[in-house]
C-alpha cells in the first residue's frame, strides 16, 4: 500500500493506530460512497464491520492508490 509521509505521522495517534491495512484496503476496493475534494483527492467511504460498522473514511491522492489519511467519521450518512 502506498501512502504519503502525512499519513504515515498520523498514523501514530491512538485514534488511528487502531486501523487496519486490510480496512484501508477493503474501502479502496469496496466503496459504498466516493467524493472528490476541490485539490483533486479522493475521498471513499465503507462500513467496518468488526468495530461497529463504523465508517472508514480512506483519503487518496489524485493517483487513486496512494492513502493521504484514513479515520472513522461520526458524520458519514448513506
Amino acid at each position: 500500500m502506498k501512502t504519503t509521509q502525512y499519513f504515515i505521522y498520523t498514523r501514530k495517534r491512538p485514534d488511528r493506530s487502531i486501523i487496519k491495512d486490510e480496512w484501508i484496503e477493503y474501502v479502496i476496493q469496496n466503496p459504498l460512497r466516493e467524493g472528490h475534494q476541490s485539490d483533486g483527492r479522493i475521498r471513499r467511504w465503507a462500513r467496518i464491520s468488526e468495530m461497529g460498522n463504523r465508517a472508514l473514511r480512506v483519503i487518496l491522492l489524485d493517483d487513486g492508490e496512494t492513502v493521504h489519511n484514513a479515520f472513522f467519521d461520526r458524520d458519514f450518512k448513506e
